[in-house]
């Protein structure tokens, strides 16, 4: 809620004098005279209004609005939005609308915005091919890589979108909004794969845990190093880092123990072995997804109802470490019926996006020799959480590394809790054996990758060395994943030597067959 201002003589300065530090920190709650062409404009709004600047005057102003809150730039606050979501407008206005989200939230954002054509040039590409038999289709490459960069402004609309409604409600559910939808893409890619069959089972596996990969050591390595780039060493609450680092590492104890079950009995001469070991797994794997979904439930209640307080001191206390908060308080804003449109205009493109991805994934694996292990572990986690990862980053050049803590762990927990379990259930429910058998390899990855960064969160301090590297683990993971054996190459070899033992392929390829 703004305060009325009070007269700070800034009238009797002299022209070209500075302004006292607490006058110039006044100017972030004072309504200035409206440029014409200003975003903020809109052409006789009885809700805007014009000052000279005189406190006087914006007094009188502020009494027009009938007992109703004002905003810092001078729109009433209407009921149920928070003053730093109000945009002073109603309903929707194409050009504000295509202006604001064109400008984007930030610069690393703004510029993802001049990768739109590639979206176009995805859409226009598959449609083209889509009208030829499959065998004459010669587009299926760039039609990956035009719908692999193209995700990337898509998915950025959905943040923005999520972000523009977030500042319209209490922060701390305003976070697990904008987390939300910064994994609606997340969620859009399993389900595309998920329909699409068994045979993206081991693509999702890897997705699922290249997606934790990318948010604990790349995403959160780049906020760590780009903050403390420009501040000797940033600090954080331990409410923050510790619920985090400690969800994390149960989730990630939840999502290995039917790996560590199968591995622990496959191989051995028992009486749990062949299909009924599989079948076994994959009922504990969905028992897992139920147990991590009511963890998730009370994960939610503990930072919106219980504990809401804490968190939302927290949060307020790091917007005023913001260098720049003045400048994004200033910006003009989606009305909430914009909001939604655009929510809606880049859902619609990220699952056109997403589905001409995963119809690509077949040939990049078997045509292009690309390890599905590394399409699942490190190319589509990169772009499904986009949004998330420019967020954050930029949220750790503000120096708000409490928002950025909250952006990127919250996507972990919301992938490892949320996500996860929801694309079990469906292929329960479409007779699909997705469980959380993951390749061992993976599984230790994902341990350690957990236990690094709880050791770098301990301390509730930063520095760009801890963030260098967490980028390097990552690079070293995307590695062995490039050279990671292709599962579907190994099912092909073993389908092989099955056929060969069927029609009398000699005592070798049987021996080969059982023997592994």
């Amino acid at each position: 809620m703004t305060t009325r201002p009070k007269p700070t003589g800034s009238g009797d300065r002299e022209k070209g004098q500075p302004e006292p530090l607490q006058q110039r920190g006044m100017h972030l709650f004072k309504r200035k005279k409206a440029h014409p062409n200003d975003t903020n404009n809109t052409g006789g709004n009885p809700m805007q209004y014009e000052t000279d600047g005189s406190p006087m005057q914006q007094e009188s102003k502020m009494e027009r609005g009938e007992g109703q809150q004002v905003n810092h730039n001078g729109h009433i606050v209407h009921k149920r939005i928070e003053p730093d979501g109000e945009s002073g407008r109603s309903w929707f206005h194409p050009l504000h609308f295509f202006r604001i989200c064109w400008t984007s939230s930030n610069h690393v954002s703004k510029y993802t915005n001049i990768l739109w054509p590639f979206t176009i040039a995805a859409m226009v590409l598959h449609f083209l091919d889509a009208s030829k038999p499959k065998e004459e289709r010669t587009h299926s490459l760039w039609i990956f890589i035009t719908a692999y960069i193209g995700m990337v402004p898509a998915a950025n609309l959905v943040g923005f979108a999520g972000q523009e409604l977030a500042r319209k409600i209490p922060k701390v559910l305003g976070v697990i909004l904008e987390t939300t939808f910064g994994s609606i893409v997340e969620i859009i890619l399993f389900m595309v794969l998920i329909k699409g069959g068994a045979q993206n089972v081991q693509v999702i596996q890897a997705a699922i845990l290249g997606s934790l990969l990318a948010n604990m050591l790349l995403c959160l390595g780049t906020c760590f190093f780009v903050g403390g780039i420009f501040y000797p060493q940033q600090t954080f609450h331990e409410a923050i880092s510790e619920v985090g680092s400690n969800l994390m590492l149960v989730a990630g104890m939840g999502l290995i123990i039917p790996t560590v079950y199968y591995n622990s009995l496959y191989g051995r001469d028992l009486i749990i072995t062949g299909p009924r070991l599989i079948t076994e797994t994959l009922h504990i794997s969905r028992a897992t997804a139920i147990v991590l979904f009511v963890a998730f439930l009370m994960y939610i209640w503990f930072q919106s109802r219980s504990h809401h307080s804490l968190y939302e001191d927290i949060l307020e206390a790091d917007e005023e470490r913001d260098h720049d908060r003045h400048k994004d308080l200033t910006k003009a804003k989606l009305t909430f019926t914009e909001s939604v449109v655009a929510l809606l205009i880049a859902l619609t493109f990220v699952s056109f996006m997403a589905i001409f991805l995963v119809q690509q994934i077949e040939y990049i694996v078997t045509k292009r020799g690309v390890s599905d292990h590394f399409v699942g572990l490190i190319l589509i986690p990169l772009v499904e959480k986009a949004s998330e990862h420019l967020t954050a980053v930029d949220e750790a050049y503000d120096n708000q590394m409490n928002f950025a803590l909250a952006h990127v762990l919250g996507a972990s927990i919301q992938t490892a809790l949320l996500n996860t379990p929801l694309v079990v259930i469906v292929g329960w429910g479409l007779k699909i054996n997705m469980g959380l058998n993951f390749e061992l390899f993976d599984a230790v990855v994902l341990i350690l990758a957990i236990v690094v960064v709880g050791n770098f969160l301990r301390d509730e301090k930063s520095d760009y060395l801890e963030g260098a590297l967490c980028v390097m683990v990552y690079i070293l993971i995307a590695v062995t994943a490039w050279y990671y054996p292709n599962p579907l190459k190994v099912q092909e070899e073993i389908a092989h030597l099955a056929e060969e033992a069927a029609h009398g392929g000699g005592k070798h390829a049987a021996r080969m067959l059982f023997m592994g």
